[in-house]
């Protein structure tokens, strides 16, 4: 069983929870990162005695703070761990009209989404590269296709993330570096985020329109194993990226606005 040791951002819940249950099954030691330490710290124990062998380190830090990124890859550091498997799944949104939604939550939100996760990539892929092995999944969304009125910022931070992904996993195939990298791009998914009174306005959402978390992670993390670039978990959201792909980018624009503005409450 394998022992290398796995990062994941955004470990308290979610998606990133379920990253962390299939890390352990798979025998890796993980880095538990969030800003709520006392949550993971729970979310480390069940997860030792679940999976004997294996552990787990508690690191707290709110992403959306400048130089977070770094203070969490020097606090890795200094405790002289080596991470081979990065997840960066922490991400805020924020629904509704750009112009009265909080301008400080969109700021904080294009600095978890976007500057934090560049920022861990470029520092652990470094390190790794110097080792010439490592993986990298970056959780984008099928929102990265799209604009998305009524979810404009957070719809752009996902399409710079698959974008930024994409390209760089071409630049280290180049450099034969020996790192993975991987967008994921979930649809809805039923976690806290499809209803969480911080974030502006609630999408209301069948439950038939929504995966569960631990099955997109599970996608996520065979394919990005497998060595996978892009990675778009079920058939619909396969469908809605390939449509995005045939309609004027204005005339989807319409219909997710119109669709929007319909269902946020």
């Amino acid at each position: 069983m394998s022992h290398k040791t796995a990062l994941v951002t955004g470990a308290s819940e979610g998606i990133g929870l379920e990253f962390c249950k299939l890390l352990a099954a798979r025998g890796y030691h993980l880095i538990l990162v969030s800003r709520r330490q006392a949550l993971l710290q729970e979310i480390a124990q069940q997860l030792e005695e679940r999976h004997p062998g294996i552990r787990c380190t508690v690191i707290a830090a709110d992403l959306a703070q400048p130089q977070a990124a770094e203070t969490l890859f020097n606090k890795v550091k200094a405790q002289q761990l080596q991470v081979d498997f990065l997840i960066n799944n922490a991400g805020l949104l924020q629904n509704g009209f750009f112009v009265k939604l909080s301008l400080a939550k969109q700021e904080a939100m294009m600095q978890v989404n976007v500057v934090a996760l560049t920022c861990l990539t470029h520092l652990f892929a470094n390190d790794m590269a110097s080792r010439k092995s490592g993986h990298i999944l970056n959780l984008a969304s099928t929102a990265a296709w799209m604009p998305i009125p009524n979810e404009n910022v957070y719809a752009a931070t996902k399409a710079f993330v698959l974008s930024f992904t994409q390209a760089l996993a071409d630049e280290m195939a180049a450099l034969n570096s020996g790192v993975t990298i991987s967008a994921l791009c979930p649809g809805y998914t039923a976690t806290k985020m499809m209803d969480n009174p911080d974030q502006g306005a609630t999408l209301k959402i069948s439950s038939d329109m929504m995966m569960a978390p631990a099955v997109v992670a599970e996608i996520g993390l065979s394919g990005c194993l497998a060595g996978k670039v892009t990675i778009i978990p079920g058939l619909s959201n396969k469908f809605v990226t390939l449509l995005s792909h045939l309609l004027p980018k204005m005339t989807f624009a319409k219909i997710l606005g119109a669709f929007y503005r319909k269902n946020l409450v």
